[in-house]
């Protein structure tokens, strides 16, 4: 969508959002258009199949079949460059109805694959807050409390900041 800004456009010619530029000079590879996965393409591509009749009539759910042609898009994103990680971004804000498939996808692809073959990292704000001179954990606390919720224990978090946090910020954000 225009929304997220502008396009880039991988080298097969898929038409994608920035981000996917950003990730391809990160890890100096060249991505392709299974490296991009779209709410809107995992339901469109469940739908072919229903009306093609692979599901041989039974009800169309999202548990299983939208979560498993998620785990199928972020499994064929790797086999289509022979890459050793596939780094999966799932977006917007944890606890998000949009997001809730990928999340339960990614919390059944840790029990699949085995948790020395999935790694979760979180990214998350703790805000630096003017008027009060400080900086607030209670949003990082809150989005780990969720993703544990949902089953995801995250390996690492990445903070983000506008000031270095502080050991007693580390302690407190860890025990969540």
């Amino acid at each position: 969508p225009y929304q997220h800004g502008e396009v880039f456009v991988t080298n097969d010619g898929t038409e994608t959002d920035l981000d996917l530029g950003h990730y391809e000079r990160f890890i100096d590879n060249d991505l392709n258009k299974y490296s991009n996965v779209t709410t809107g393409k995992i339901y469109s591509e469940v739908l072919r199949k229903e009306r093609r009749g692979d599901y041989l009539g039974r009800t169309v759910q999202v548990i299983p079949h939208i979560t498993n042609m998620i785990k199928e898009k972020i499994l064929r994103a790797g086999e289509s460059t022979d890459a050793e990680v596939v780094i999966t971004e799932i977006g917007g804000t944890v606890g998000d109805i949009e997001s809730q498939p990928f999340m339960e996808a990614i919390r059944q692809m840790k029990k699949e694959a085995g948790a020395d073959n999935v790694l979760y990292i979180h990214t998350t704000l703790v805000p630096y807050l003017k008027a009060a001179g400080e900086m607030k954990t209670k949003p990082t606390q809150h989005s780990v409390r969720e993703l544990r919720g949902l089953g995801i224990q995250p390996n690492i978090l990445v903070v983000r900041t506008e000031e270095p946090i502080t050991d007693d910020m580390r302690t407190k954000i860890a025990l969540f």
